[in-house]
């Protein structure tokens, strides 16, 4: 996997500081992960709208989201892979190129069918950018900032949902629902933007001069000790998944419904909520690159079971508001620590492609963070099942101890 940490970059550089290369891959990267979080949060805004235009029926309507995140997960795989083999800045421009695109035809859709085609192939688009921007930063920052490089990516995910959840109930009665999916032309600019500014990583093409160790996938479960950090990663990416979609597609419905809020202070705890995971994400970046991968993300599931549990017993307005904003740091903080350990994990021959499908992989299983908090939720109670998560979280600690320390190392 990785070696130890010479202090030098590719090609001799002494790394020590971020260039302007690195902190045009951080904004590009991070950008391109922001319209993906806004994208899907105004798709759930706009639901309603969508079905009333086109006389969608709510399986119709729901299925929409659902073919967003499959094509999510094969674009990962697909994109992931390709970004091995053809370079990080070449793929990661298809993709926002894709997604904005797709994302814009949406406004021109007549029915359901041609509108369920251009969200699965927008997601296709959607779900290779969070990899390969990923590798993109790990492979351009030093070795002693990229955990907090690797945060301010994860950071622009929550910058895309706060966006949309300030933009849309202003702009949706404006423009509609079809304005509101033709802004999502404007990655397209980012796409071009993105070519002509950014250079592949030296690190990148001095591997691919290379002749190649094989297949990227293959190379995840090439033996025993690769094997076991893939599903330990799998398993890291499951969980934040399924703790993060669980929490935040049932946040509203258990303010409202358990404590009786009004959807307007029902929508304000949940931003309170979001605040906290991003002051999380950005907290776990520095403290990863100061004490070390394995502590940091220890420190935040230990965290998460925590305040899972916690949270669920709170039923006074302040302690809601607060107990959120704590959850919301521990549960969606660890974000901000994937981008750096994966990256660390596996070779540049590999890098793309283990960020993408692992990531997506577990963004699959995620996916069932609903339907499990729900079906509990009916059966039991929302605070028992939103307790319960922190099950997961346990779990999550033993994956983590199962990894090495990568803090510091040079990436091969």
């Amino acid at each position: 996997m990785a070696t130890t940490e010479i202090g030098m970059a590719a090609g001799g550089v002494a790394a020590d500081r971020p260039d302007a290369t690195a902190r045009r891959a951080l904004i590009a990267s991070a950008v391109g992960y922001a319209m993906d979080g806004f994208d899907l949060l105004i798709l759930g805004f706009m639901l309603s709208a969508v079905a009333a235009g086109l006389a969608l029926t709510p399986a119709e309507s729901g299925s929409l989201v659902t073919a967003t995140l499959i094509g999510a997960v094969a674009g990962g795989i697909l994109f992931g892979m390709l970004s091995d083999r053809l370079g990080r800045v070449r793929v990661l421009t298809w993709t926002i190129l894709l997604f904005a695109v797709f994302t814009g035809l949406c406004a021109l859709a007549q029915g359901y069918w041609d509108l369920l085609a251009y969200r699965t192939i927008a997601g296709l688009g959607l779900g290779g950018e969070f990899g390969i921007g990923m590798a993109l930063v790990a492979e351009t920052w030093p070795a002693r900032y990229r955990a907090r490089a690797s945060s301010y990516v994860g950071l622009g995910w929550q910058a895309g949902v706060l966006a949309a959840a300030l933009a849309t109930p202003l702009l949706l009665p404006l423009i509609g629902w079809r304005g509101m999916f033709a802004i999502g032309l404007l990655p397209a600019i980012v796409s071009f933007v993105v070519r002509r500014t950014i250079g592949e990583p030296a690190l990148f093409l001095d591997r691919a001069a290379r002749p190649r160790q094989g297949n990227a996938l293959r190379l995840l479960v090439k033996d025993a000790r690769s094997t076991r950090i893939s599903f330990a990663v799998f398993i890291l990416c499951s969980v934040q998944n399924f703790g993060y979609y669980g929490l935040m597609i049932w946040l509203p419905t258990y303010l409202s419904t358990a404590m009786g809020y009004s959807l307007t202070k029902s929508a304000l705890w949940t931003v309170v909520t979001i605040l906290g995971m991003c002051a999380g994400i950005g907290a776990f970046g520095h403290l990863a690159d100061r004490i070390g991968r394995r502590p940091t993300f220890i420190l935040f599931q230990a965290g998460a079971a925590i305040m899972v549990v916690v949270y669920a017993q709170l039923d006074s307005p302040a302690a809601l508001l607060l107990g959120g904003a704590a959850m919301g740091l521990f549960v969606n903080g660890m974000i901000g620590g994937y981008g750096a350990l994966i990256s660390e994990l596996y070779p540049t021959e590999a890098r793309a492609t283990a960020q993408s499908v692992l990531f997506n992989l577990g963004r699959g299983v995620g996916g069932f963070g609903p339907l499990v908090v729900g079906a509990l939720a009916s059966q039991y109670s929302f605070s028992l099942a939103i307790g319960l998560l922190a099950v997961i979280y346990v779990i999550d600690i033993g994956a983590t101890l199962m990894l090495p320390e990568t803090k510091g190392v040079e990436l091969e």
